[in-house]
């Protein structure tokens, strides 16, 4: 076997390995390793931090990697508040529901639907910004802010870093919205822990769905997805035992979660917060 051959083997079991931690299944991969695709398929939701601070060159890179995300139309409609302080951060938790993971992490970033901007700048302008006061300004304005916050997890997990994102933020945006200062017409999307994980408490990558479940070919087809879910509900358990998780099949979960309005955890109510906060969702 030639040197390139060996190499590319050694790269296609390496592909392979890490399809097998984000499947647990048959499913194989091929088309190329590399660093970046290392990366992101090895994505995992970190729990469990040291108290060293983060850098802030590395704050800074993450900016960077966010700000290098498309963004509709070049509006660039978010902006980030980064929260160290352990009083600011405690309030902010308790609008979670006090998570492990924010009272550990040393950083809590808190990723923003920013309307404030744009609309400043067209009334600066002369114009009257109605164009903003849509559903799909708002749309567009928090589509920006997860493009830009999952590159900014890339960014940070290439560091070192773990990361997970925290939803519960939208618990109350009311409450945030004073702790941070926010203008009107700028919405918390969600919050961002960032640290160095624990070494003692590893975390592991979460199996998801075959791809068979998510992958349509031209038609929308979901003649598989009992079997499938049955499946990922064995994977999963699998791995919530490996991690001393408790035990809960995942159709389960989602009918635990999206079940009843109570499950919302008053986020039912988005929709009038968001308005009361300068968003007229026309």
């Amino acid at each position: 076997m030639t040197s390139s051959a060996a190499a590319n083997l050694t790269k296609d079991d390496r592909l392979n390995a890490l399809a097998g931690e984000r499947y647990r299944s048959g499913q194989r991969l091929s088309g190329g390793w590399n660093e970046a695709i290392d990366a992101i398929l090895s994505h995992r939701s970190v729990r469990n931090y040291l108290p060293t601070p983060v850098p802030q060159e590395a704050v800074e890179l993450a900016v960077a990697a966010a700000q290098s995300a498309p963004s509709s139309s070049n509006l660039q409609a978010w902006s980030l508040v980064t929260v160290e302080d352990a009083g600011r951060k405690s309030r902010l938790n308790a609008v979670a529901g006090n998570q492990r993971q924010i009272a550990q992490a040393p950083l809590l970033l808190v990723w923003l639907a920013d309307l404030a901007r744009p609309r400043r700048i067209a009334t600066e302008g002369g114009a009257t910004g109605e164009g903003l006061d849509y559903i799909e300004s708002f749309l567009l304005a928090v589509i920006d802010a997860a493009l830009a916050a999952q590159n900014a997890v890339v960014a940070l997990e290439s560091l070192g870093l773990g990361t997970c994102y925290i939803g519960a933020i939208r618990n109350d945006p009311e409450t945030v919205v004073r702790e941070l200062a926010l203008p009107e017409g700028v919405f918390p999307v969600f919050g961002l822990t960032v640290g160095y994980p624990d070494p003692t408490a590893p975390a592991g990558v979460k199996p998801r769905l075959p791809q068979a479940t998510v992958l349509h070919r031209e038609l929308y087809n979901a003649e598989t997805l009992r079997e499938d879910a049955a499946g990922y509900n064995r994977s999963l358990r699998s791995f919530q035992a490996e991690q001393a998780m408790p035990p809960i099949d995942w159709t389960d979960q989602v009918r635990s979660r999206v079940g009843t309005t109570e499950a919302l955890k008053g986020r039912h109510l988005l929709g009038e917060v968001a308005r009361k906060l300068g968003f007229k969702l026309r």
